[in-house]
């Protein structure tokens, strides 16, 4: 019985841990939709490229890591507002479908660019010390804990921000009702340039723990395609749903990992979908999504 409750408690804790990490880049899906309505299909490629980018400083150039995240953090801004101001501002009052497109291209402009310069094998990046750390029966690695720690501290002061801060207070009143912000004298493109820039950090921050975890490759990219039901489960446009959902796919990817998988093999890869399509009958816009009635 004991040790069923430690191998649960194993399994909880380490989802909980993946999970933080999830709902960091799941808030950069919601940010973006909330200021501009577009669901921003290269998050994914962001992560993998902020990996890839604090790797090569690290290890090719022979930085510590401090400067190479800081480095990192700097090109994810130039990263993101070069995105914003040359691929998407042309396309204000576009259909948003051509908009989506747009960035579903990106995605492979990202990562064809990633494989020309680094290629298509994973690259080990271990920053953190590999040995575990016992919590009464229950282990879990410096790295698991330095991730939810980190993820934990940013996702806290990204909420103090957008509630306390005079720019978030301007990207919560553009996220509103742009017209009405912009009445008011704020930056409606300003906003949409730091949304992107503050989602391209975020998923890099994102990709460099996830690259500590299960190496830096291509296939990173896909984390973006497993963070979206986590949006969507939390609701597009919730930041509180974005941390929730997050932690709540984490939890379901290891709980069905370490339970069904033994029967059901890759059943960890699906059953956060599963569940995603259970809660969505029952609440078509997320546990923490605003129901839009639309007036005829």
């Amino acid at each position: 019985m004991e040790s069923e409750f430690l191998f649960f408690m194993q399994m909880l804790l380490s989802g909980l841990s993946m999970g933080s990490i999830y709902a960091l880049v799941a808030l950069g899906f919601v940010l973006i939709y909330k200021a501009t309505s577009i669901l921003n299909l290269a998050q994914g490629e962001f992560l993998m490229v902020g990996a890839y980018i604090c790797l090569s400083i690290t290890l090719d150039f022979g930085l510590n890591f401090v400067a190479s995240f800081m480095l990192t953090m700097v090109f994810s801004v130039i990263l993101g507002l070069a995105v914003e101001r040359l691929v998407l501002r042309p396309l204000i009052g576009e259909p948003i479908i051509s908009v989506i497109m747009v960035t579903l291209g990106l995605t492979y402009i990202l990562r064809g660019l990633v494989i020309m310069i680094w290629g298509n094998d994973i690259r080990q990046f271990n920053i953190f010390p590999e040995q575990p750390v016992d919590f009464w029966g229950v282990k879990l690695t410096y790295l698991y804990l330095y991730s939810l720690g980190i993820s934990l501290v940013l996702l806290t002061v990204f909420a103090i921000f957008f509630k306390y801060a005079r720019t978030g207070i301007f990207m919560r009143a553009v996220a509103d009702h742009q017209t009405a912000a912009q009445s008011m004298g704020i930056s409606v493109k300003g906003v949409f340039a730091m949304s992107w820039c503050i989602a391209a950090v975020v998923s890099s921050i994102g990709g460099i723990l996830v690259g500590n975890i299960a190496g830096v490759g291509v296939d990173l990219s896909y984390i973006g395609l497993k963070v979206l039901p986590a949006v969507i489960l939390g609701g597009l446009d919730s930041i509180l749903g974005a941390i929730i959902g997050g932690l709540i796919v984490g939890v379901l990817e290891f709980l069905s990992a370490g339970y069904l998988d033994p029967y059901i093999p890759a059943i960890n890869e699906v059953f956060p979908f599963i569940v995603l399509v259970l809660v969505l009958m029952i609440k078509p816009y997320g546990l923490f999504g605003i129901e839009e009635i639309e007036r005829v």
